[in-house]
């Protein structure tokens, strides 16, 4: 049995059928899809460590940073949810040149089916693992933006159609029924002609011909009822690994949010 000790990060997942998927642990990368079955044992130290300065810390923020990194990071500003908040342009960004190469690089607005349809935006360069990271069965893109104000612009129109959020507790109960993602997308343009209309110009071009990306992820069995472990309180997980999709790791008794605990220090071993 090994065992491997380090801070977690969020899942390293690879486009493949099914998903390969990697956990970080400090400088090491351990493979999971081949322990599917086996007995996966996880025990917190209750050390936890910043995800972007290092320092030891009580609790953590924003999946994984000390709050004085939330307050000074560009990475834990509100407009990294909320796009169409970027303020890069009103020269105000904590970070001008993380800016420069997150936001003002190109993006791409998407329809996903995770727990159903939705609608989202990535960096180009984040396809297709932002797919991965939400656990979406299906995905198609269907505009590309130069900024990401453009594609948080985008969005705020077509969510007033399409979610623009997984129900995560659903999205683990199973596969979603498939969707006609071009025919969803043809009816969500038309839906909302006018504003798109309004919004196009420099820097904004509507997608055609892609095809829609469907997904598989290495789960042997569904939870009929989701529960989430929580590391702050039950320290260890003895259970056996049943599957993994998203950031979730899922558990016979329960499931781990991985991304959640990022910066936990933590001992793993596994049957």
């Amino acid at each position: 049995m090994a065992v491997i000790r380090g801070n977690l990060r969020k899942l390293v997942a690879a486009l493949a059928t099914p998903v390969r998927y990697r956990l970080p642990l400090g400088d090491r990368l351990v493979p999971l899809n081949d322990c599917l079955g086996r007995r996966f044992r996880l025990s917190f130290s209750g050390r936890i460590n910043c995800i972007a300065c290092g320092r030891e810390i009580r609790k953590s923020y924003q999946q994984g940073y000390c709050f004085p990194c939330v307050r000074r990071l560009a990475a834990c500003d509100l407009c990294m949810v909320k796009p169409e908040l970027c303020h890069y342009d009103a020269g105000t960004c904590r970070e001008p040149a993380w800016g420069r190469e997150h936001c003002l690089r190109d993006h791409v607005v998407y329809l996903a089916n995770t727990s159903g349809l939705k609608v989202g935006i990535t960096r180009l360069a984040q396809v297709p693992t932002r797919w991965l990271d939400q656990g979406a069965c299906q995905a198609l893109p269907i505009f590309r933006a130069a900024t990401r104000l453009l594609a948080g612009r985008l969005e705020v129109i077509l969510k007033q159609e399409v979610s623009d959020r997984t129900d995560w507790r659903r999205m683990l109960r199973g596969e979603p029924p498939p969707l006609d993602l071009p025919a969803a997308a043809k009816r969500l343009l038309a839906f909302r002609a006018g504003e798109l209309a309004a919004l196009a110009g420099a820097g904004l071009a509507p997608l055609s011909g892609e095809v829609p990306v469907t997904i598989v992820y290495p789960v042997r069995r569904y939870p009929e009822k989701v529960r989430s472990y929580n590391l702050d309180r039950e320290r260890q997980i003895d259970d056996q690994l049943l599957g993994i999709k998203g950031q979730y790791l899922i558990f016979a008794g329960g499931v781990l949010p991985v991304r959640k605990y990022a910066g936990y220090f933590v001992e793993v071993a596994i049957n």
